[in-house]
């Protein structure tokens, strides 16, 4: 898991707020033909929307909010299950605590000095807001089968297929396919390009790296 830092988060919170502002005011243009009742319904909306927003999207399959599916992020447990009822009300009601002194004082400190970037809301929920894969279109790694190169290699052949690997979870699957094309010969598959290409010259930096089947 890569955890996401504070630029990423910041887009997604934003976006997520556009959001909800569109839908406050929709409602407000609608409760004004209600009167008293529309105004009850508008402010009930406003409390659901700041507090339960971001749960009830969490809790589904995807683990995002629109937001931080649009940024390729979700929340997850610790330990990379998905995240609990329990756990995503606890980090979304201590959102107050991150809001202090002011602006999300407390949360942007926290994140610029943890390695995991946690606000105090993951930090007490057990939560971590990632990176996912599947978003960003990268193999996952248990789709890399270790394969044998088709050559002998040079060392500093093997230290650039084994950098690939190890650096894999954190390109972009244009830039993996990119880098991957370039070594595709180690593979037999060079002139070539595409995810089965990118998956085959990985196999190699695995193979090389000792995982072996």
């Amino acid at each position: 898991m890569r955890p996401a830092g504070l630029n990423p988060r910041l887009y997604a919170f934003l976006l997520d707020w556009v959001v909800r502002l569109a839908v406050i005011y929709g409602v407000a243009v609608v409760a004004e033909f209600l009167g008293g009742l529309g105004t009850a319904v508008w402010l009930i909306l406003i409390f659901l929307l700041e507090w339960f927003y971001p749960v009830a999207f969490e809790l589904l399959p995807s683990g995002a909010t629109p937001g931080k599916r649009v940024f390729g992020l979700k929340v997850v447990m610790d330990n990379g299950l998905p995240v609990t009822v329990a756990a995503s009300v606890t980090r979304n009601l201590l959102r107050f605590a991150d809001f202090l002194p002011f602006m999300y004082g407390f949360a942007i400190v926290t994140m610029l000095t943890r390695r995991d970037c946690k606000r105090l809301g993951d930090v007490a929920a057990a939560t971590l807001v990632v990176h996912d894969s599947r978003a960003t279109g990268r193999p996952p790694l248990q789709d890399v089968a270790p394969l044998p190169p088709v050559r002998p290699l040079t060392p500093s052949t093997q230290a650039a297929l084994v950098a690939l690997a190890v650096r894999a979870p954190r390109l972009t699957a244009e830039r993996l396919d990119e880098l991957a094309a370039m070594a595709a010969a180690v593979s037999n598959d060079a002139g070539r390009s595409g995810r089965d290409v990118t998956l085959r010259v990985l196999g190699v930096g695995h193979w090389i790296l000792g995982r072996r089947p």
